[in-house]
């Protein structure tokens, strides 16, 4: 990056000159909102070691949900314009000539590897997981009547 050159890093900034570490603002909002909301644990409370013993010890880890309804703010359609702009715009900005080639946006990897798959047929869903499934599916009210046969039911 080119001080100047640019307007905006995604989460943060590109070093001290330039807002900071990349994902540090980002990783503390994500810390607070799944310890400071709940009185959770966190730091050395969550690490999984027992830093006296040095044996395993469980990690009471937080966890925060948030559901936003585009609609309330702004057409689904026009959101799903501006948000695929952004994307894009970071997949297509100038890469680095030492760089590993490709800039990835979240959870692009994961859908090539789902595209990849269903197009090969899908992928195998173990016997022991069909049959959670189907006890989820039976005993909460509406995925019976929404999920009527899973694929993997003959």
């Amino acid at each position: 990056m080119v001080l100047g050159k640019c307007a905006l890093t995604p989460l943060g900034g590109a070093g001290d000159k330039m807002a900071g570490y990349k994902g540090y603002g980002w990783a503390t909002t994500v810390e607070l909102l799944c310890t400071a909301i709940q009185s959770g644990p966190w730091g050395e409370d969550v690490c999984g070691v027992d830093r006296k013993t040095g044996k395993p010890k469980p990690m009471p880890l937080g966890h925060f949900f948030l559901a936003i309804d585009i609609e309330t703010m702004c057409d689904l359609n026009t959101f799903k314009k501006n948000a695929g702009d952004v994307l894009r715009a970071i997949r297509d900005s100038k890469k680095s000539p030492t760089g590993p080639g490709r800039i990835w946006t979240a959870g692009e990897p994961e859908n090539d590897a789902r595209v990849e798959r269903t197009a090969q047929g899908g992928m195998k869903v173990p016997v022991s997981l069909q049959k959670n499934m189907v006890l989820l599916r039976d005993n909460r009210p509406g995925l019976k009547e929404k999920y009527g046969k899973l694929p993997f039911e003959e």
